[in-house]
């Protein structure tokens, strides 16, 4: 087994495409904490095994329905280029990476990673049961912003980071979470539940064949569109509420350059979720245009995204 049918097989594109939702976290928690020299190096690696894990499980538990899909049936797995035992191998390094840069950055992170593990472990199956299938991955994904927040928020405040509270002079409490957080990651929820629901419009026939219960194999084409709208005008609601936290300081005028990006990012998304997928003619070549696009489209968000928080954050 060669390094490319590695990367290959879990997808390493798709951590590109990942990446800035835990970054997003990672910015927020600096500026309100301050960070580790190598607390980034951590959080990079942590996101790279986590990603590279809930891939190699999701390929491992659907080895047969893959098998079964002409446009699955070439991948790793069901054509015999991987063996079963391989892909668990690879489960387990990338579980090992990713237990272990949360001991790196501290007991809090360590001890929460059983959570992602098992929104890894969940999720494949659920999609054998409901169509809400797309919304966990899209919490799964939320988590990613969230625990790099939790994370760096633990150095210094350790299980106060998920208590959400911390004692303070005259025996006051005051609240850790900054509203920016929820926003942020349920923004992403929202965002990569309206991805995956458009990413499952290419195996729509397949999927009733084969008893998937996918958004648009269960509703069809036009409410996988209109839903696309709303999941994308609510995570755009959720990165405005981001933005207008900055308002009220002196540094509130770097959050303009966040909220155009939300709303060309906006926009782009909802062309290419309803536009572009009626201009398809449906065939094999078409629907796999439609797909890279998707895919360039939802990584030039969250770079985006990711690329305006960095300024409005700096100085």
């Amino acid at each position: 087994m060669e390094m490319k049918d590695v990367l290959d097989f879990v997808k390493i594109e798709h951590t590109l495409f990942s990446l800035p939702f835990v970054l997003m976290g990672f910015v927020l928690a600096d500026r309100q904490f301050g960070t580790e020299s190598t607390d980034l190096l951590w959080i990079i690696v942590a996101a790279i095994g986590a990603r590279g894990l809930a891939m190699a499980l999701n390929r491992v538990v659907d080895k047969e329905i893959d098998a079964n899909n002409p446009r699955t049936a070439s991948r790793h797995l069901p054509s015999g280029k991987m063996t079963t035992m391989e892909a668990w191998a690879l489960s387990g390094l990338f579980l090992v990476m990713l237990l272990f840069s949360a001991w790196r950055l501290n007991e809090v992170a360590l001890k929460m990673a059983w959570l992602p593990v098992l929104a890894f472990v969940i999720y494949p199956y659920t999609k054998r049961f409901s169509w809400l299938c797309h919304f966990w991955i899209g919490l799964c994904l939320a988590l990613a912003p969230a625990g790099a927040w939790v994370a760096i928020s633990a150095d210094t405040h350790g299980w106060a980071a998920i208590t959400g509270v911390v004692p303070y002079m005259g025996g006051e409490r005051v609240l850790l979470w900054y509203p920016e957080i929820f926003f942020i990651s349920f923004g992403v929820a929202l965002w990569i539940t309206a991805f995956d629901i458009n990413y499952a419009r290419m195996d729509v026939e397949i999927d009733r064949k084969q008893g998937i219960k996918s958004f648009p194999s269960r509703f069809g084409s036009e409410a996988t569109s209109g839903l696309s709208v709303l999941l994308t005008l609510g995570w755009c609601v959720c990165f405005f509420l981001t933005g207008l936290q900055g308002f009220g300081d002196s540094r509130g005028y770097r959050y303009f350059l966040w909220i155009p990006a939300v709303v060309v990012m906006g926009i782009l998304n909802i062309y290419v979720m309803t536009k572009e997928v009626k201009n398809s003619d449906r065939t094999e070549i078409a629907m796999e245009r439609f797909q890279q696009n998707l895919f360039r489209c939802s990584m030039l968000t969250g770079w985006a995204l990711l690329g305006s928080l960095l300024v409005m954050q700096s100085q």
